[in-house]
């Protein structure tokens, strides 16, 4: 009879405890999910799932932090919350707009131009709430607080299969150049350098009006009336004599 009640009693309480359990919501995090998730694949479309843990605010932005070998300008936008725009950054991309609704969770893809040659690829995200809340989905699967628990904010992971046979990194984005214009000798104004003496005179002197051979006449001239001068006393002072 003792056995029996302990039986009962030990079902009871496993019953008891998977119920509890299957009440708890599943920690809020960040998934990454792709379809022909492959190393060196070309023009592969990320999808993104940031789950909600607020009960008051809903998710306004995501910042995802590109792994080595995706540059944020191998990224395009696919399709996301209404309202949100994307934007590059320095080392990822955001995509942010009018707030999801409270509980709500906000979902996203861009698209890739090539996956680097990995094993997986880790994109860290911050999720901000519109009461200002950031959620850092950043910490690596094997961290941990020193017992052997993590942290509980690890980052989205892509697992990546090997590359396909002769598959090769293809060429980085080719950035917009401007267009050719007509070869054109630069000024002293437009290159910073200073004319040459001969060419300051010349400006000088078109500056100030008169060209170079009008002041040499104007000196002559000068010089002919002072001569004329000083010969007319010298004949006035020979006369007196």
């Amino acid at each position: 009879m003792s056995r029996t009640i302990r039986r009962l009693a030990v079902a009871t309480a496993a019953a008891a405890t998977a119920v509890l359990l299957s009440a708890v919501p599943a920690a809020a995090h960040v998934e990454v999910e792709a379809d022909g998730a492959q190393a060196l694949a070309q023009d592969v479309e990320l999808t993104f799932t940031a789950e909600s843990e607020s009960a008051s605010a809903g998710i306004t932005q995501l910042r995802v932090i590109l792994p080595k070998g995706i540059a944020p300008s191998d990224v395009t936008y696919e399709d996301g919350p209404e309202g949100w725009k994307f934007a590059t950054t320095d080392d990822g991309y955001t995509v942010k707009g009018p707030a999801v609704k409270v509980g709500g969770d906000a979902e996203h893809s861009v698209v890739v131009r090539q996956l680097p040659d990995a094993k997986e690829l880790v994109f860290k995200t911050l999720q901000t709430y519109s009461d200002g809340k950031v959620d850092r989905w950043i910490e690596l699967g094997e961290s941990d607080d020193g017992h052997g628990h993590g942290h509980g904010n690890e980052a989205p992971v892509l697992e990546l299969k090997a590359a396909a046979p002769g598959a090769t990194t293809v060429s980085p984005t080719p950035s917009a150049s401007p267009s050719p214009t007509p070869t054109q000798t630069p000024t002293a104004t437009e290159t910073g350098l200073s004319p040459t003496p001969q060419a300051a005179d010349t400006e000088q002197d078109e500056d100030s009006g008169l060209s170079t051979g009008a002041w040499i006449g104007i000196a002559a001239a000068v010089l002919l009336v002072a001569g004329a001068v000083v010969l007319v006393v010298r004949r006035r002072g020979g006369a007196q004599r």
